[in-house]
């Protein structure tokens, strides 16, 4: 773009020379009348005392370009900004186009490179306003010789034009005033409001952020390219100078004459890209001279890559330049160092965000005393209950209240069913109904992280088959054997708290804890279908053949619409709010639409929710609600008594893993809770709890994985404004216990409603069964994992453990992984499930003893992450859920 600069009349050249609001911000002459700028080389007496703050900041970047407009008077025009991503405007539409990864020519990074090293380098800039700044540039331009004298007052006039910008609706000009004193004429000043538009933009601009401007464009006055790169000492608002009212930090202009063989407009988007760039803005705040700039564009230029002239295009050149750039990031990163460096937190938000993590507050830190870890849990979480209370008045709150209602009573009715058909019918429904409200209850009354669910889970299920079928095989009383088994739980769990025994979570590495996790998630698939192919035909009427075929509609209706409108959430239909609402009452929405045609379809049974009337054992001829420590008859053998302690262990262990790791899950360091967690105490809480339930025949509980992290999901908060192009990210989470409180409740309250329940069938919750199931499989590194058993090398996604280890050695990680899953599956599946915690823990040892022998510990670190819980805990989080 070539622009003939043209001044109209009534702007003379003595405009800048006499005005004293100008004339203040030249720079000073010695006796001798030679010119001296402030630069690093000077410094004024008042400042040698003070250090500058080099502190790199996020950064804002904007280009203006110089046009004609309609007047034929010659402006700055907005034409790209970057909020980590490119965007420009697009010349027919005149508005905003889509945020993309800037291309940059090789050709214009080679004369960025050029001007940078001849031009006009001023660091630390003691300037406060445009005009001085103005001055300062002009005077260097002339030291260093790139323009004469007689241009000063042209290339001033340049700068200080008025800039123009796009909205979404119109283009504007920010209002000019004119400044008067008393002996001078005029001077241009600027000056403009907030709009709508500019507000809408400062909530994506991160916070703390300071901005670059990038002038350029061509003129008529200049004979050679003149190039100046400011970097002011304090970051300033220069009125008009920008789209939104950021301080700026940087300014680079550049301007030439329209024959000169250089692209004006691609230089300003190379100097623009490589500010928006961390690893460059960082080196640019910290440069203490030319040189410095000119190494950091050389590193830019070492991570980048040239793409010769060529035909071939599409998905295959795309891979080719991904792979080939992810290489040369590896070097770089090799370049700068493997370790990781924990950075002291700037501002007291970063702090209060980073201190559940520091090590002085970490939550499985041994105290050395008995019971310290407790006290100190409930010394950390029981001064916050005040807000937990307020921060629950949110309508995000209600949802899931509504959502995770319906989460916590599909489990409990489904795992109901299947106890009560396991058991013989001496625990079921009604039974673990009553027990998901009292413990539940209880828990987000009392629990350190009330975002935790107390429920019923599938290992637990496959323990009190083993343990029924025990009883039975050698005559003995079930419900009283679980009584014994609920003491000694409570006996070892205070054992275990005093001496801070929680801390052996830190040997649950990522490698156990993904074949649980994903263990879980397949219980919930598995037996989703399961049950599905036992649906029991009622009464004999019209269309029951069909029942088969309705039931899997509605369950897979009820999945596919819960799974889609939880997608719907982040798609760009309909405004954000209504958007978000929709996806946040998913669950609910599709079960009523199930519901509902169910309803319509009057010649086809289905088998309904089957829910106790009034608060009924599941067999009243079987049991009371109390269960006789010495049996029915008093015959209970006494030496079952001691020997309880063996199941007792093996239900602690399952309490133990699946609590211990679902707090982990929940409270990893990328959801930002700012409240804490307490291992100890939650423990405590729901082993206790647990342990006393068994005499009231009740099922022991613990912190079910899915519906945790579902109620936690549910309430995130996800960035509304976010970096155009960038994903949203989470702002923060609802920590708060009316939500798990009134989950708790609800469910209790569902015997209340019952006719009401009973007319949902029981497919509708086997769609909810296979969407937490299915949605609690995404984001394990397991799933991924083992999905690229089955895909090219090609075709594999960037990430870390796929860049950084070969892939035969990842599937052979994989294989190990799944080979003990399928020995926990075995083992669950046969007359050993009772051994099934013991197997689980063996691959603690699996993971610490054998996998060193087979893998380097670096290869380690990238899959599995050998510190992972230390990691957790003090720099990053490795746990996906």
């Amino acid at each position: 773009m070539t622009i003939t600069l043209f001044f109209s009349f009534h702007l003379s050249f003595s405009l800048f020379e006499d005005v004293p609001a100008v004339r203040r911000h030249l720079v000073r002459k010695s006796n001798k009348g030679q010119v001296v700028h402030i630069n690093k080389d000077h410094k004024e007496p008042s400042a040698r005392s003070r250090k500058l703050d080099r502190t790199p900041h996020e950064v804002f970047v904007e280009l203006n370009e110089l046009v004609m407009d309609k007047n034929q008077e010659l402006q700055w025009r907005e034409t790209a900004r970057w909020i980590k991503f490119e965007e420009d405007v697009e010349e027919e539409t005149d508005r905003w186009g889509k945020p993309h990864v800037a291309s940059l020519s090789f050709r214009s990074l080679l004369e960025l490179r050029k001007t940078i090293s001849h031009g006009a380098v001023l660091l630390d800039l003691k300037q406060k306003t445009l005009p001085g700044i103005a001055h300062q540039v002009v005077e260097q331009m002339i030291i260093s010789d790139q323009i004469k004298v007689e241009d000063r007052a042209n290339v001033l006039r340049a700068l200080l034009l008025k800039h123009r910008y796009v909205s979404p609706l119109a283009v504007y000009d920010p209002p000019a005033t004119l400044l008067r004193t008393k002996d001078n004429p005029p001077i241009l000043g600027m000056h403009r409001s907030k709009s709508k538009h500019e507000l809408k933009l400062l909530e994506k601009i991160p916070e703390n952020a300071e901005a670059t401007v990038v002038l350029v464009g061509a003129v008529a006055f200049l004979e050679q390219p003149s190039m100046a790169f400011v970097r002011l000492q304090e970051a300033v608002l220069l009125e008009s100078v920008l789209e939104v009212p950021v301080p700026v930090r940087f300014l680079f202009l550049l301007m030439g004459p329209p024959i000169a063989n250089i692209d004006y407009h691609q230089i300003g988007r190379s100097i623009s890209t490589l500010m928006s760039d961390k690893h460059f803005h960082e080196a640019a705040y910290l440069a203490d001279e030319r040189q410095d700039l000119l190494n950091a564009i050389n590193s830019f230029l070492d991570c980048s890559i040239v793409l010769p002239p060529s035909e071939v295009g599409g998905e295959e050149l795309l891979r080719s330049v991904a792979r080939f750039q992810r290489e040369m990031l590896r070097k770089r990163e090799e370049q700068q160092g493997k370790e990781l460096k924990v950075k002291e937190p700037k501002s007291p938000k970063d702090k209060a965000l980073q201190a559940p993590f520091k090590p002085g507050v970490d939550p499985l830190r041994r105290s050395g005393r008995l019971f310290g870890g407790l006290i100190r849990d409930a010394a950390r979480r029981y001064p916050k209950y005040a807000s937990d209370l307020r921060d629950a008045l949110n309508p995000q709150c209600m949802a899931a209240v509504i959502f995770i209602y319906f989460a916590a009573l599909s489990p409990a009715v489904t795992f109901g069913g299947l106890l009560g058909e396991k058991t013989g019918g001496l625990i079921g429904v009604s039974e673990l109904i009553i027990a998901t409200a009292m413990q539940g209850v209880i828990f987000s009354l009392l629990g350190a992280q009330p975002l935790l669910v107390v429920g019923f889970s599938g290992p637990l299920l496959v323990f009190e088959e083993a343990f029924y079928s025990f009883c039975n095989a050698n005559d003995m009383e079930y419900l009283t054997g679980r009584v014994w088994i609920g003491f000694w739980l409570v006996l070892i769990v205070v054992l275990i708290v005093a001496f801070e025994g929680s801390f052996l979570v830190r040997f649950v590495s990522r490698f156990t804890q993904e074949i649980f996790s994903f263990l879980i998630s397949l219980i919930f698939i598995y037996e989703t279908f399961s049950k599905l192919g036992k649906v029991r035909l009622g009464r004999r009427v019209v269309g029951e053949p069909n029942t088969a075929l309705l039931t899997l509609v509605l369950m897979s209706g009820t999945f596919f619409i819960a799974f889609y409108l939880r997608k719907f959430k982040n798609s760009a239909f309909f405004p954000g709010k209504l958007r978000r609402m929709i996806g946040d009452f998913g669950v609910p929405i599709s079960i009523l639409i199930m519901v509902l045609v169910d309803y319509s379809i009057k010649d086809t049974y289905t088998q309904k929710l089957s829910v106790p009337t009034g608060f009924s054992v599941t067999s009243p001829e079987k049991r009371g609600w109390l269960i006789p420590p010495l049996g029915s008859d008093g015959q209970f053998p006494v030496w079952m008594m001691g020997a309880s302690i063996l199941p007792a262990l093996l239900v602690f262990i399952l309490i133990f893993m699946e609590t211990q790791i679902t707090t982990l899950i929940v409270c990893k360091k990328e959801r930002m809770l700012l409240k804490g967690s307490g291992f100890h105490l939650d423990l405590l809480i729901i082993v206790a709890i647990g342990g006393v339930s068994a005499l009231f025949g009740l099922p022991w509980l613990a912190a079910a994985t899915v519906r945790s992290v579902t109620h936690t999901n549910a309430l995130t908060v996800m960035s509304k404004a976010v970096a155009p192009g960038d994903k949203p990210r989470i702002q923060e989470v609802k920590e708060q216990r009316v939500t798990g409180f009134f989950v708790a409740l609800f469910v209790g309250l569902s015997i209340v409603i019952g006719d009401l329940l009973r007319q949902i069938p029981i497919a509708v919750l086997f769609g909810i069964f296979l969407y937490m199931g299915v949605m609690s499989l995404n984001g394990i590194q397991l799933t991924e994992r083992m999905l690229l058993l089955l895909m090219p090398p090609k075709y594999h996604p960037d990430h870390t453990y796929v860049r950084k280890v070969r892939t035969l050695r990842m599937h052979l990680f994989t294989a190990i992984q799944l080979v003990c899953l399928a020995a926990l599956w075995a083992v669950m599946s046969t007359a050993a499930s009772l051994a099934f915690p013991f197997v689980l823990i063996l691959t603690v040892p699996v993971k610490w003893f054998l996998l060193p022998r087979i893998f380097t510990t670096r290869e380690m670190q990238c899959v599995s992450l050998t510190a992972w819980m230390h990691a957790h805990t003090h720099t990053k989080s490795s746990t996906v859920a």
